[in-house]
């Protein structure tokens, strides 16, 4: 180590330029709360020495397995897999997937370690089968180490983390593929304004959001990635998600309203993060990140578990080709007396992503099956979720997406019981589009999120006006739906009126009024201000209604 603690593998010269060596020396915190704090504050962001320490505590302290691969281990094995090769030439393990060694300010022979670093992890870990991430991670950490056994030890015990609550590095396609479409889900409730933008311009928005991992560990510079980091080992994997979420917001506020440089949006992202530098500083993309209100750790790992269990539904677990989101909506076989394919299209691109690949499936039309919510009610149920959309005689069309199947109704003997989740969300189309989602989204003030152990009641979606409470025989129903609304402390019982369903009528929100109410014969409707979404009006207050269809999502590989 030199007199401003680099080590062999740092090119000081670059390093200086990239990051000012001026920070304290020494910290004193041992507690989590504030050594938080420090890390967003980035406390020791400018002493490189003080983040070597920093980090060796951090990465010591995480719980692993107890057989983890340490420095000795290294030492044992890097002859043997590397050989004769020169590092510069050695190949990179599949698991990265074609990924590039980023150079980090490392020189030549800093690159080369990195490439025996990551073939000596492949060797230990064969259960991992797709970590793109770990090429950054390890240029990283390179930086801190006293040799590369050091750095070895330190990238390992971050792959071993063995506390299911503390998420940190994807190691399969599975997680890394389910945490991109959680990643989307995100963007859909937290940055609807960029949302809206990558829809227009990207022939497939999930491809765009595929790449969020890329824009932290790869392209982002040094200075950035390195203070993502610090917070990233003190508080895990959400950070990664409020940074992506920051650079899209950032990216949308510099583009909006501009042509972009190519007909390739996930090509300018890339290229605007590489040169994010030109427009924020690290403290202001950390600050903006830390702005967004986000779900909880526990509500996250709900969704997170959610789109895995897709996922799986699909035999989606090996890297595969994606089927275009536009694509779940064919011009050619679908047909709607309500809404127009791009219409249909757009309300595709606001639905959670697992759901996102599904197929739009009629399930009634008023036209064809009658003016009758018992017949309404005898085509949807067995179908979760569903989208409701309404044509009055005035040609406005408004709707919902509802999370949860129709029969949850049956279990209130025969009361006018609320059930559903926060992923409901209204809408109208005409005539001007507007949602309008569950008001925790945009105001969790109203509520902190409770234990999802303690909260495991046998409930499945069920929130009524009676508090009425159904069971259910499967375990895994009692795992949780995502955004529940046992998880949160609610103010009242108005914030979780999702959806109500009678022989006479049916509702959608409530508390204040109801963003939709339907009369028994699917003839008659209102609409109006609600608690649970705090909208305005879908359409005409009162309105006659012209057509009522349901929609259900049928996996592509059914049809």
């Amino acid at each position: 180590m030199d007199s401003q603690g680099y080590n062999c593998f740092v090119d000081r010269d670059k390093m200086d330029t990239a990051i000012q060596d001026l920070g304290p020396k020494e910290l004193s915190c041992t507690e989590l709360q504030e050594l938080k704090q420090l890390a967003r504050q980035g406390y020791w962001a400018h002493s490189h020495a003080l983040r070597g320490k920093v980090y060796q505590r951090l990465i010591r302290d995480i719980p692993c397995r107890t057989v983890t691969p340490d420095a000795s281990v290294y030492s044992d094995i890097v002859g043997k897999i590397v050989g004769k090769h020169s590092s510069s030439t050695l190949p990179l393990p599949e698991f990265v997937d074609n990924t590039q060694v980023p150079s980090y300010c490392l020189n030549t022979r800093g690159e080369g370690a990195v490439r025996k670093i990551l073939l000596c992890i492949a060797n230990q870990f064969p259960d991992i089968s797709f970590c793109p991430a770990l090429p950054a991670v390890v240029a990283l950490l390179l930086h801190y180490s006293i040799d590369e056994a050091e750095c070895f030890e330190k990238a390992c015990r971050i792959l071993a983390c063995n506390d299911p609550s503390k998420k940190l590095i994807d190691q399969s396609f599975l997680a890394f593929e389910s945490s991109c479409m959680t990643f989307g889900d995100l963007v859909n409730k937290y940055c609807q304004a960029a949302h809206k933008l990558m829809v227009a311009v990207s022939e497939d928005v999930l491809q765009v959001y595929a790449d969020w991992q890329r824009w932290l560990f790869g392209e982002l510079p040094l200075s950035y990635f390195a203070r993502v980091f610090d917070v990233f080992l003190v508080e895990g994997y959400k950070v990664l998600y409020r940074v992506a979420l920051a650079i899209l917001k950032f990216f949308h506020k510099v583009r909006a309203g501009q042509p972009l440089e190519s007909d390739n949006v996930k090509q300018d992202i890339r290229t605007f993060v590489k040169d994010i530098a030109k427009t924020v500083s690290p403290e202001k993309l950390l600050e903006k990140a830390f702005a967004i209100r986000l779900f909880s750790r526990k509500e996250i790992q709900l969704l997170q578990m959610a789109n895995e269990k897709a996922l799986k539904q699909r035999g989606i677990t090996v890297k595969q080709k994606r089927q275009f989101v536009h694509l779940a909506v064919h011009a050619e076989n679908f047909h709607s007396e309500i809404v127009s394919v791009k219409e249909m299209r757009d309300i595709w691109s606001w639905i959670p992503e697992r759901f996102a690949l599904c197929q739009p499936l009629l399930l009634f039309s008023s036209l064809q099956h009658g003016y009758s919510l018992t017949r309404f009610y005898f085509q949807c149920e067995g179908h979760e979720p569903t989208l409701l959309l309404i044509k009055t005689t005035q040609k406005e069309v408004c709707g919902a997406y509802l999370s949860t199947d129709w029969s949850e109704r049956n279990k209130f003997g025969g009361k006018l019981g609320f059930f559903g989740t926060g992923e409901c969300f209204v809408f109208r189309l005409q005539p001007e589009v507007q949602r309008y989602e569950w008001v925790v989204i945009k105001h969790p003030e109203l509520t902190k999120p409770v234990s999802l152990e303690t909260s495991a009641t046998p409930s499945r979606h069920c929130h009524s006006v009676s508090l009425s409470t159904s069971t259910s025989s499967d375990p895994a129903d009692r795992l949780s739906p995502f955004l529940a609304t046992r998880h949160f402390n609610l103010p009242s019982k108005t914030e979780s009126m999702f959806m109500a369903g009678g022989s006479d009528c049916l509702i959608i929100g409530g508390g204040g009024g109801q963003a939709l109410y339907i009369d028994g014969d699917l003839n008659r409707g209102r609409t109006g201000h609600c608690d649970t979404f705090n909208n305005q009006p879908l359409c005409s207050e009162n309105f006659l209604i012209a057509a009522v269809e349901a929609w259900g999502f049928q996996d592509p590989d059914t049809c």
